[in-house]
C-alpha cells in the first residue's frame, strides 16, 4: 500500500499571535512552527500502516523552504519521503489542486489529511482533493482498517459515531482519535540522523487560480477586568450575572 500523507506547517498553540501591515499579513516573527496537530494523527496511523503490513509512506506539503524543518520532522518520525510543492499556500482550492497534481501523478492507494488545519481552519482541503482525484471520502475519521482494497472506518458525527465501509483509493480527513495521543511519535536521535539523508523533492507548482483572499485579521476582544462580588451581596451578584454575563 502506498500512503501519501499532507502535512500543513502550522504555529505552534503556544506562540503569540501577531499581524502586520494593517492587520493584512500575519507576523511570523518569533512563532514555533509544527506539524499540524490532525496531520499528525494521521501521520502516526500511516506509520502503523508501515510497520505492520508493510506500507510505503511519503510527507507533502505545500509551501516555501520555510516549511522543510516540518518535513524534515515528519521524515524523522518515519516517513520514507518527502514532497515540498514550492509555493505558498494560499487558499483551499490552490492547495488541493497542487496536492492533486501530485497525488494523482504518484499512484497513491490512501491519502491521509488532517480535516483541519488550526491555523486557518478551513477544513476544505481533504474533501476537495477526494474530488479532483474521484477517489473515495471519509472526513473525520476517528478509526481505520485496511485489508487489501476493503477499508473500515469510523467517523465522528454529532451526537455519535457512524461505522462505514469502503475501498481503496481513498482519501480521509483525520483528527483527534484516530490514535491515542500516548502513541504520537516522538523523533529520536536515530531518526533525526536517519533523517538528514532521506530525499526531500522539491516539485514546481501547477498554475492555479486562487479563489479566496484574507482581507483582514482581527484578533478577540480582550476579556474583561474581574468582578469581585463581597460574598453577602448576592443581590448584586444576580443583577451581574443577569444583566451583564446574561447566563441566567
Amino acid at each position: 500500500m502506498k500512503i501519501l500523507v499532507c502535512i500543513s506547517h502550522v504555529p505552534d498553540t503556544t506562540s503569540k499571535i501577531n499581524f502586520t501591515n494593517d492587520n493584512t499579513q500575519f507576523d511570523s516573527n518569533g512563532v514555533q512552527f509544527v506539524i499540524n496537530p490532525n496531520d499528525e494523527f494521521g501521520l502516526t496511523r500511516a506509520m502503523w500502516f508501515k510497520e505492520k503490513q508493510g506500507a510505503s509512506v511519503d510527507v507533502i506539503n505545500v509551501g516555501g523552504p520555510e516549511t522543510e524543518p516540518t518535513l524534515r520532522k515528519a521524515l524523522a518520525i518515519g516517513a520514507d519521503s518527502a514532497i515540498r510543492v514550492n509555493t505558498a499556500a494560499k487558499d483551499g482550492f490552490q492547495v488541493a489542486k497542487q496536492l492533486a497534481k501530485v497525488a494523482g501523478d504518484g499512484g497513491y492507494d490512501l491519502i491521509i489529511a488532517g480535516r483541519e488545519s488550526i491555523d486557518y481552519n478551513g477544513g476544505m482541503v481533504p474533501g476537495m482533493l477526494a474530488a479532483l482525484l474521484g477517489a473515495n471520502f471519509v472526513n473525520t475519521c476517528i478509526s481505520l482498517e485496511v485489508e487489501g482494497n476493503d477499508v473500515k472506518a469510523i467517523r465522528e458525527i454529532d451526537g455519535g459515531k457512524e461505522s462505514v465501509t469502503t475501498s481503496l483509493p481513498l482519501v480521509i480527513g483525520a483528527q483527534k482519535g484516530l490514535v491515542e495521543e500516548s502513541d504520537l511519535k516522538i523523533p529520536n536521535m536515530r531518526g533525526i540522523m536517519q533523517a538528514r539523508s532521506k530525499p526531500l523533492n522539491v516539485v514546481e507548482p501547477d498554475d492555479v487560480e486562487v479563489r479566496t483572499e484574507a482581507q483582514k485579521f482581527e484578533k478577540p476582544a480582550p476579556k474583561g477586568a474581574v468582578k469581585l462580588i463581597d460574598p453577602d451581596n448576592l443581590d448584586e451578584l444576580v443583577n451581574l450575572l443577569h444583566n451583564e454575563a446574561k447566563v441566567i
